[in-house]
Formats: C-alpha cells, structure tokens, sequence
C-alpha cells in the first residue's frame, strides 16, 4: 500500500510482519508456513473487519485518496475510439473539464467529466478539477452537440467544486451553471451521471443533472465540503469530521434520501486497490442503464426527468 491512510494503519503493520517473516524464512531456509498462513488468515479477517465498518470520514478519505482511478482512467478502458473535444468557442479550454466523443460496446457517445491530477504537475494544469466558467460551457457545446447527433451523454464527476476565483466570478460562473442545468433538463438524449470521487456543489451540479445518477461505493456528494461547512457552522475548518457526519455525503446516505439512482460497489479497501476490477464492477451498472434508457422515447425525457427531481427533497411540519 504505497499511500495508506490513517485507519490502515494496522493493516500496513500486519502486512510488513508477513513480508519480513516470508524474508526471514528465505533467507535462512525456514519451514514457516503455517505461521504465514495464520498471519495472513489474520490479515483477511482484520481487512474485512476495518473495510466493513468504515466511517463517514474515513470513506471522504478514500474518495480523495492520491492514487484513486481518474476519469481519464475509465475513459480509457471502458469505451473505445475516444477524441477529446476542446474549448467553449467563447474564452478557451479549461483542462479540468474533458470532453469528446466515443463508443461505448459499439454504441457511439458523448463524454464529460471532471478530471484531477495525479500528481503537483498535473493538478496544477487541471486546475485540481475546480472547473472554471469555460469548461461547463464547453461541456454545454457537447451536450447539444450530442442532441443533435442523438448520442447519449456520459458525465464523470469528480471535484470538490467550481474554481471560485476572480476571473471565474468575473467570467460569470454561476450564469454558466445554471445554464447548464436549464440545458440538462431539456436535452432529449439520455444522460447518465457517475460520481466516481468527489461531488463538490454546484461543480458537480454544472454536469450532473442526469437521468440516472450513480455514485461509487466510496464517493461522495454532497452541497458543501466538510472543511467548509465546519468552518460556518463553528467557525473551525478543524472540524471537518463532525460536519462530515451531518451532512448526509455517503452513497448509501444519497441513495436513502433518493438523490442517487444506484450505488457502484468498490473493491474492497477502495476503487484504487484494483483499477481493473473497479472498471468491471461500473461497465455492470453503465450497461445496465443504457440499456434501460435506451427504451424511453426521447420526447418523454425531458418530462420524465423533471419528474424526478420534482420528487426530491420533502417537507416536515
């Protein structure tokens, strides 16, 4: 585990003990076999044990971590033929925002996502994922661009929000959300939202009002991060791990409330354990869904999706 977290702290441990005494009994000729297969026995049991009972921070941990598969990473292995896009016709291209055409198992589709770097570099180029006003247009010019070729759009959230800068203020990035989401619920092509990292405000927003929105196991999504609700309700971004258990962020929170559609399982410890077989667990639940969509009429789209946020949310009296 090149870059555990905290609360894994004790399976690192346990791991390093198996590999030093596998050492040991090379080197010096040792039958420890039994002993090995005691502490790996162990060492299922105490992953199951940590993995099975993770808490809201520790998953808001995982959706960040460093090493988590990327869009560009299922880009590339779940759809074929891929050519990216680039800019609004208005301003430039924002790196953070991708977008292109594909197929996907034959199927040709329009994709957008959010895309964070793997390193300084490149987080630095893409803006750590916070997209500016030019890149949600930009996206909007492949929206409509998949309307007109009836091409159903794939979007890929992952950011903790929209740059909030001064040129994105000045550029109008409110006016470019919002338009979006008066866009989105028209357009008469199917649109499919995956959260596979971190849903941020109305950055995900600007990409994710969807016919079907799945989340990955370990995601999150949520109106605010943790850090900056902590830091208007008490004044102390410290506390990011209390707000994080009142705001409700988690996939299965999301799902109970409706706000999601379906929730993407993960391999066990996190999707960046196994690029390969996390790919295989959301090409299941994305072929399912186009498959679903495919059905519906397009005229029908629009009013169906309306209908489906008409419903969320509830009022207590």
């Amino acid at each position: 585990m090149r870059q555990a977290l905290a609360f894994e702290k004790p399976i690192v441990e346990l791991k390093d003990k198996i590999k030093e005494l596998k050492k040991l009994a090379e080197e010096n000729d040792l039958t420890l076999d039994d002993e090995i297969k005691t502490m790996e026995q162990r060492l299922e049991r105490l992953e199951q044990d940590v993995y099975d009972h993770l808490s809201i921070w520790d998953r808001v941990q995982i959706a960040r971590h460093p090493e988590r598969p990327t869009a560009l990473d299922y880009i590339d292995r779940l759809f074929t033929g891929f050519i990216e896009l680039h800019g609004d016709r208005l301003f430039r291209d924002d790196p953070a925002i991708i977008t292109g055409i594909a197929k996907y198992k034959d199927v040709p589709v329009t994709i957008v996502a959010q895309q964070r770097g793997k390193n300084t570099k490149e987080n630095l180029y893409r803006n750590f994922a916070s997209p500016h006003p030019e890149g949600y247009r930009k996206a909007l010019r492949q929206m409509k661009l998949a309307e007109k070729f009836n091409r159903p759009i794939i979007s890929l959230i992952d950011t903790k929000g929209a740059h909030p800068g001064k040129g994105a203020e000045e550029r109008g990035q409110g006016e470019a959300i919002a338009r979006n989401l008066m866009e989105m619920a028209h357009l008469t092509v199917p649109i499919i939202a995956i959260v596979i990292g971190e849903g941020g405000s109305g950055g995900a927003l600007g990409i994710g009002l969807a016919d079907q929105v799945h989340m990955l196991e370990n995601a999150t999504y949520s109106v605010i991060s943790p850090e900056g609700a902590a830091s208007i309700l008490w004044k102390d971004a410290t506390k990011a791990e209390q707000a994080a258990e009142s705001l409700k962020i988690t996939a299965k929170d999301l799902k109970k409330l409706g706000i999601i559609d379906e929730i993407i399982p993960e391999v066990r410890g996190g999707a960046h354990r196994d690029v390969t077989m996390q790919v295989a667990y959301l090409d299941a639940y994305l072929e399912k869904t186009m498959q679903y969509l495919a059905k519906i009429p397009a005229e029908q789209l629009p009013e169906l999706r309306w209908s489906k946020y008409k419903k969320l949310g509830g009022v207590i009296e």
